[in-house]
């Protein structure tokens, strides 16, 4: 369903307005100033804008200018009650799709918002179509699109780059938060200006604040001259805050300050300081469940999330899983400088089924470690660590497995991964493990591991 924005001061004309869209399909938000009309602009994604050319608190030609700066491709029709000419031409000049003059005709009016939304999809088919190969090929920013859910993600990620609004990345550990993140500040108006991520999970509790904001000079006994803070850091950018949920409770309303009026106060100083920045947060963890407990505010929760982004764990995405294998192996082959073509077929086929419960970290990782022990110009299951190689190993198929049983197949992994470091040798592998060969010997028959077949 497409949304329009009706920015209108005369109330009466404004529900005419609305009323007759949605008769007709259309979700309609209604605004009677400028001001109003710009915050709910940067609040929410609209698919056309309706414009009063003459507004109580601005000229609409000036706002339709600040509405091209946050995204250009929003088309804006301007309504006027005057039949001035110059009006018209400054509005069409300034980026206006169309102009209507009122009274208004609502077939007329009609025929042009359907005429602005079929631009404006024409625009974001040419625009994706030119960035296709660059946005789904597995090279650009260790990004992978070839899922539907990835896809989604990237096409959300494109549509809110262009505007000022917060955004919230959700999904487990290793799922490339952060580079979404990044894709987001690239495709961004702020592009040339600083991206500056922000782990908050990694930083004292008590240098929080500080090193967020900045600190004055004298603010604590180690504040020797003034400092700026991350934010200032990012003005005019993108600030990036990973693992938000994390965020001390009694710093949570200076960080809903930041985000509401653009300033804040840094450490020990009782002047604001005003930045222009996007943020954009992201965490693993439930926050709506945080806000029930008590643990983050729920109107700083509803000022992050905006726009959420969720990216789903790789298990749920899996036709991504061999085009991150080719891109990785390609990038950590280049690194080690070695020829590595691909991998053998029971290698392929352990990465293959495999879980990763880290996400594509673990993926990198995995594939990492296997160029680093690769001997030939393939991966094989020699290079692999050993819990891959077994489906008995896979999340869903342990999952309610009893304590015993996880700890014999911990014994099993770990004795596997004796064995193969030492080329099956067993009185190597026995006493890596710190057992003697019998009793090894006696552990792999009740275990189940087989001789290794030359």
């Amino acid at each position: 369903m497409s949304t329009i924005l009706i920015v209108e001061d005369e109330k009466n004309q404004r529900e005419i307005l609305q009323e007759f869209l949605e008769s007709k399909g259309y979700e309609t938000e209604g605004a009677e100033s400028g001001g109003e009309a710009l915050k709910k602009f940067e609040s929410r994604i609209f698919d056309a804008i309706l414009l009063d050319i003459k507004l109580p608190d601005t000229s609409g030609i000036d706002l339709l200018k600040k509405i091209r700066e946050i995204n250009p491709q929003i088309p804006v029709i301007m309504t006027t009650a005057y039949s001035d000419v110059d009006l018209v031409i400054e509005a069409m000049k300034s980026g206006a799709f169309h102009y209507l003059v009122k009274p208004i005709n609502l077939d007329e009016l009609l025929i042009v918002i359907s005429r602005a939304i079929k631009h404006l999809n024409l625009v974001k088919e040419i625009e994706l179509l030119k960035e296709e190969k660059e946005l789904f090929y597995p090279d650009v920013e260790g990004i992978v699109a070839e899922s539907y859910e990835m896809k989604r993600v990237l096409a959300t990620a494109l549509k809110v780059a262009k505007s000022r609004a917060s955004v919230l990345i959700t999904g487990e550990t290793g799922t490339g938060k952060e580079l979404i993140a990044r894709f987001i500040h690239r495709y961004s108006p702020r592009k040339d200006k600083p991206f500056i991520p922000v782990n908050v999970a990694a930083i004292p509790e008590t240098l929080i604040e500080s090193e967020l904001f900045g600190h004055v000079k004298g603010a604590f006994t180690d504040a020797v001259k003034d400092r700026k803070g991350y934010f200032q850091m990012a003005d005019g950018g993108t600030i990036f805050l990973d693992e938000i949920g994390e965020l001390p409770l009694n710093l949570q309303p200076k960080l809903l300050r930041a985000l509401q009026e653009g300033e804040f106060f840094p450490v020990g100083s009782s002047k604001p300081v005003k930045v222009d920045i996007r943020v954009i947060a992201a965490t693993n963890k439930n926050l709506e469940e945080e806000v029930r407990k008590g643990n983050f505010r729920e109107d700083l929760y509803y000022r992050l999330n905006v726009i959420h982004i969720h990216i789903k764990p790789l298990r749920e995405r899996r036709e991504d899983i061999p085009y991150l294998l080719a891109h990785f192996l390609k990038k950590f082959s280049q690194k080690e400088g070695k020829k590595i073509h691909g991998f053998t077929r029971e290698a392929y086929e352990a990465l293959i089924r495999y879980d990763y419960l880290g996400n594509v970290r673990e993926l990198e990782n995995i594939v990492e470690r296997a160029v680093v022990m690769a001997q030939g110009d393939l991966i094989t299951t020699d290079d692999l660590p050993v819990h891959l190689l077994s489906s008995e190993f896979q999340v869903e198929s342990n999952k309610n497995l009893s304590l015993p049983e996880r700890l014999e197949l911990i014994e099993k992994s770990l004795i596997l991964e004796a064995l193969k470091k030492n080329n099956w040798v067993k009185t190597r592998a026995a006493k890596e493990l710190g057992i003697s060969e019998r009793v090894l010997r006696y552990r792999m028959e009740k275990l189940g591991i087989k001789e290794k077949h030359s």
